[in-house]
């Protein structure tokens, strides 16, 4: 790194992409999401897409706010990806029972059929993902993972850091 820069930002900065464990998630994920968006290719979705359809799949016909949290997503972004889904019919918005101003995203025979086409594309990425990873460090990945998603994790982040102990 030139010494302009490192004067600049300072030393911990400087080093930060070898130690930022944000840094390393977001890495990884782009890595790993480049790689099943090109095994769904054919299916014509992203891995992005085919999580929220199996979300829903999962959930029925839930609130907007309720996939983003199921999702781990802002619901703005949330929003952003279910437009192309709603466009090509995978999906469609309709008013909540109880509360017509409510929006349910409910998904179609379209988007379950999508599903069930995507189902061996994404079945060969994860085969892939787990040969050249390994089947058990895969299933320590995906556990660690979780925890780092759920709301444990959150509520621990934000408590003071004298009131944390490393897990072990």
């Amino acid at each position: 790194m030139p010494k302009t820069i490192r004067r600049a930002v300072g030393p911990r900065l400087a080093e930060v992409e070898n130690s930022c464990n944000c840094t390393a998630l977001r890495k990884a994920s782009r890595r790993v999401s480049q790689l099943y968006d090109e095994a769904l290719a054919a299916c014509g979705l992203r891995v992005t897409q085919l999580a929220i359809l199996n979300q829903i799949l999962r959930m029925g016909t839930p609130a907007m706010g309720e996939l983003a949290r199921a999702l781990v997503m802002d619901r703005g972004a949330l929003a952003h990806n279910v437009k192309p889904l709603e466009r090509d019919g995978l999906i469609e918005t309709v008013a909540g029972p109880a509360d017509r101003r409510n929006r349910l995203i409910a998904l179609t025979r379209a988007g379950r059929r999508k599903i069930v086409e995507s189902e061996r594309s994404w079945a060969r990425a994860q085969q892939r993902f787990e040969a050249s990873f390994g089947a058990k460090e895969s299933a320590a990945l995906r556990r660690a993972l979780a925890f780092v998603a759920s709301d444990g994790f959150l509520e621990a982040f934000q408590r003071p850091i004298s009131a944390l102990s490393p897990r072990s």
